[in-house]
C-alpha cells in the first residue's frame, strides 16, 4: 500500500525520486537522515515527520502545517535553537512504530501546496547550516529505503488515527481477534464499529439470512437488489465491510455445545443473542476459557402509545463474573426484562456504542476509573448508571 499511495501521488514521488528517503507508516510520511545542527554545533541527523492527509489513496494538500522531529532541538551554525520553526518539545509515541521529540511550526501565508512543499521547506531551514560546517551533507541519499509492512487490516490508511494524533493508542487494539455473536440489531452496529478499529481479526457467527426487516435496524443502506439475494447476514457483512478491511471471517452457523471451540483463539467476544440457552452456553465456556466478553440486552415495551424500556450492557472477565446470572436470563421462555423483539435502529446503536465504549475501556483505549461491569439506560429518564465495579475501583 505504501508504494502505490507514493506512486498515486505526484508530490510523494517526487521526494522519492529527488532521493529523499521517504517512507509511508501508519497515515504518516517519513524522511529520515536529514542533517541538522545541534546546540554542541556538531552536525547530526534526524527524521522528520508529518500526519497525511488523503483522499482514498492519493495525498492531498496537507491540512496541517505542523511538522514532528525525532532527533535533537536543531540549531543555527553558532548552536542557538533556530527559532523561527520551535514549536513543541514533547517526546511521545505518534504511532505504531513512529517516535518522535518535538514539533515544528512554520506556516506559509497559503499553507503548503504539497507534501513535497512542506518537507523540502522545513529541510532547508533545519539542513542550511550543517550544510555550512560540513557540504557533503545531504538529505538526498537516494539509499533505498525498505517498504514499511503494509499488513495493515484497512485497504486504505487510517488518516482519522494520525490526523488526530491517536494512532499509538489505537494500535492497543491491533493484535485482537474479536468474536461478534448474533448479527440483528445491536450486533451489526457493533459491527460497524469494531470495524473501523486496527484489530487483527474479525470473527462474525449467525446462522440467519439478511432479511428485508434488518434492512430498517443495520447501519447503512441497503438496496432492493441487495435483499434479493438472500444472502446470509455473516456473508452479507463480510462482503460490506470487506470493502473497506481485511481479517473479517464469516461463520454460517447458530452456536451451541458442538461447536463452542471456535471460540477458543478469540481476545474478546460480543453476545448479540436473545436466546437463553445458547447464552448460558457461550457464558459458561468463555468463562471456562477466561475470554472476557459483553453480553447486551434491549428490553422495549410499547406503553400507552408510546415505547419506554431499558438498555444493558453487561461485561464478563476472569476477574468478575459473579453478576451475570442475576443480570442476565439464561433460560428459554423466561422473561428477561432487557430482551423483548422491538428493535429500533438508534437505540441498537445506543447498546452496541456502550459495549464498544466498554471493550475499548478494556482494551486501553479510553480510562476507565470506576471499572463499571453493568450499564443500564432507562429511556423514559433518561438515566444512565453504571455498577458492578470490580475491585480494581
Amino acid at each position: 500500500m505504501s508504494q502505490q499511495l507514493i506512486n498515486l501521488s505526484p508530490d510523494l514521488k517526487r521526494i522519492q525520486n529527488e532521493g529523499y528517503e521517504l517512507e509511508i507508516r501508519n497515515g504518516h510520511a517519513l524522511i529520515s537522515n536529514v542533517p541538522y545542527v545541534n546546540n554542541q554545533k556538531e552536525v547530526k541527523f534526524g527524521t522528520l515527520v508529518s500526519n497525511l492527509t488523503l483522499n482514498g489513496n492519493v495525498a492531498c494538500k496537507p491540512s496541517c502545517h505542523v511538522m514532528y522531529f525525532s532527533g535533537e532541538q536543531p540549531c543555527n551554525l553558532d548552536g542557538a535553537e533556530i527559532q523561527q520553526i520551535k514549536h513543541t518539545e514533547e517526546s511521545k509515541l505518534l504511532a505504531n512504530g513512529i517516535h518522535v521529540d518535538r514539533s515544528f511550526s512554520n506556516k506559509p501565508p497559503n499553507g503548503y501546496d504539497d507534501y513535497w512543499h512542506k518537507f523540502t521547506q522545513y529541510i532547508a531551514i533545519i539542513s542550511n547550516p550543517a550544510k555550512a560546517i560540513d557540504h557533503s551533507v545531504t538529505a538526498k541519499t537516494f539509499r533505498p529505503v525498505e517498504a514499511a509492512n503494509d499488513s495493515e487490516v484497512f485497504k486504505y490508511v487510517d488518516t482519522n488515527s494520525s490526523r488526530a494524533g491517536i494512532s499509538a493508542v489505537s494500535a492497543k487494539m491491533m493484535n485482537q481477534k474479536i468474536g461478534i455473536i448474533g448479527l440483528g440489531g445491536t450486533g451489526a452496529y457493533i459491527l460497524d464499529l469494531v470495524a473501523k478499529t486496527p484489530v487483527k481479526e474479525i470473527h462474525l457467527f449467525d446462522g440467519d439470512e439478511y432479511c428485508q426487516h434488518n434492512a430498517f435496524r443495520s447501519p447503512g443502506a441497503v438496496s432492493l437488489e441487495e435483499l434479493k439475494q438472500c444472502k446470509s447476514k455473516v456473508e452479507f457483512y463480510k462482503s460490506k465491510y470487506g470493502q473497506m478491511r481485511r481479517g473479517i471471517f464469516a461463520h454460517d452457523t447458530f452456536i451451541d455445545e458442538n461447536n463452542l471451540v471456535l471460540f477458543d483463539d478469540m481476545h474478546f467476544v460480543f453476545v448479540s443473542v436473545d436466546n437463553g440457552s445458547s447464552k448460558k452456553a457461550i457464558f459458561n465456556y468463555l468463562k471456562s476459557k477466561a475470554i472476557p466478553f459483553i453480553d447486551v440486552g434491549l428490553g422495549i415495551q410499547l406503553v400507552d402509545d408510546k415505547l419506554n424500556g431499558i438498555l444493558r450492557t453487561t461485561l464478563c472477565t476472569s476477574d468478575k463474573a459473579d453478576h451475570l446470572e442475576k443480570l442476565v436470563s439464561m433460560d428459554d421462555g423466561v422473561n428477561d426484562d432487557y430482551s423483548s423483539n422491538i428493535q429500533i435502529a438508534e437505540l441498537n446503536a445506543f447498546n452496541a456504542s456502550h459495549a464498544v465504549i466498554k471493550w475499548k475501556k478494556w482494551s486501553g483505549f479510553y480510562h476507565d476509573h470506576i471499572h463499571e461491569h453493568n450499564t443500564t439506560y432507562t429511556l423514559d429518564v433518561n438515566m444512565l448508571l453504571g455498577d458492578e465495579n470490580d475491585d480494581a475501583a
